[in-house]
């Protein structure tokens, strides 16, 4: 069969696959370190790094060495019998962020979901709260996922909209207003409070300095669970291992996904200490897939990778270079630049013919990609093995393409 078209590719995925993501116009079949490369060989420079799963880099090669390994002794086992190697990553990584126990599942909103069973379990078991009265705080403009329960959570109309009857049990506050959390507090059956350390799919909105540390003080004023969602946030990106390290917050429950397997799998877990994790019972919790013998090798390369290759400090000095560049481009599309680390954001002015998603399109032409979040915002996050000549090639790119506004 001859080589397809893009657009051969394109209409391929549209004719058979739900019409739930609105991609970028390109196809893409290969991808090195911070590169990309389309399925007419044109390469271009990731700046989303799937979400921020392939902080590694693509196709990092310690960690496909270790897939590779151990994708031909075993890769599945289920949870109903012991495997060598599961233990062996539970040690790694309850040592590697300092918890007494780790409960290891596949995606993202499945470790919400488990962080969610955790924190009302501890609610009813520890805190003494009436079985099923457990009220949890979350914030406005949220996201931690697409199940039913945690788009029950979400203030998003595109998230929750035409999906009900929602999960009851949740509390919405403003972000970054520890007056609205202090209130919420007051109200006695609170168990937790689930907060992303930053807003990464709101548009990379970064809270005030000291906003975490003080709401994670009034939570342990009032018995509750601070649970810190870092699937986005954590391993490296925002410049140290996890970003309640920048304000040296220790969460309850700390949530990981996406990073924790450099992309080459779905990997997630929830780390905890014994007085929550244990209140969950064998066969009240589970997953077919999650510690299988597979991701726990990949974990452990990933992990070793991001201290050996240092990148949270990479992160944190190339992040400042990057909001200095963004800063200094005179173009009056940009409304703001924001972030920390390499997890960042530029604010478009969206104007007719001059949209967040043209300045991408654009920048495609020039071979960075990004993506739009919530119309006017472009999120900018390489993958942190980005060398500083890479990161400064790329930003002239980026200002090549907004040039073609003004």
């Amino acid at each position: 069969m001859s080589k397809m078209t893009p657009q051969q590719y394109m209409e391929r995925e549209s004719k058979y696959g739900a019409h739930n993501y609105h991609p970028l116009p390109v196809v893409l079949e290969r991808g090195q370190g911070v590169f990309l490369w389309d399925v007419e060989g044109k390469r271009y420079y990731d700046f989303l790094s799937a979400y921020s799963a392939v902080n590694q880099g693509h196709c990092h090669p310690k960690i496909i060495k270790a897939m590779c390994e151990q994708a031909q002794k075993l890769t599945l086992t289920s949870r109903a019998f012991y495997n060598n190697v599961l233990g062996e990553f539970e040690e790694y990584v309850t040592k590697y962020f300092g918890y007494d126990k780790v409960l290891p599942m596949n995606t993202g909103a499945e470790a919400d979901e488990t962080a969610l069973k955790l924190c009302r379990r501890w609610a009813y078991r520890v805190k003494g709260i009436q079985d099923g009265e457990a009220k949890i705080i979350v914030c406005e403009n949220n996201f931690h996922g697409r199940t039913i329960t945690v788009i029950s959570m979400s203030t998003d109309p595109d998230s929750y909209g035409g999906f009900g009857p929602y999960t009851p049990g949740f509390i919405k506050i403003p972000y970054n207003d520890l007056a609205a959390l202090e209130k919420a507090l007051q109200e006695p059956n609170v168990a937790g409070f689930l907060v992303e350390p930053i807003q990464g799919e709101a548009g990379v909105f970064v809270p005030d300095e000291g906003y975490l540390k003080k709401a994670y003080d009034l939570c342990k004023k009032h018995n509750v669970l601070f649970i810190a969602d870092e699937v986005q946030t954590g391993i490296a990106r925002t410049g140290k291992m996890l970003a309640c390290d920048h304000e040296g917050v220790r969460p309850d429950i700390l949530i990981l996904g996406k990073a924790i397997s450099g992309g080459a799998m779905p990997v997630s877990c929830v780390l905890a200490d014994d007085e929550i994790m244990l209140t969950i019972k064998p066969g009240e919790h589970g997953s077919t897939f999650g510690g299988n013998p597979l991701a726990g090798k990949v974990a452990i390369a990933a992990l070793e990778v991001v201290k050996e290759e240092k990148l949270a400090e990479n992160a944190e000095r190339l992040g400042k270079i990057f909001r200095d560049e963004m800063k200094s481009i005179k173009s009056n599309m940009i409304e703001l630049v924001r972030g920390k680390g390499l997890l960042n954001a530029v604010v478009i002015r969206n104007k007719p013919g001059k949209t967040a998603w043209d300045v991408c399109l654009a920048m495609a032409d020039k071979g960075v990609l990004a993506k739009p979040t919530h119309g006017n915002i472009i999120r900018f996050a390489p993958p942190l093995v980005i060398t500083e000549e890479q990161l400064r090639e790329a930003i002239g790119l980026i200002k090549e393409a907004f040039n073609q506004f003004e």
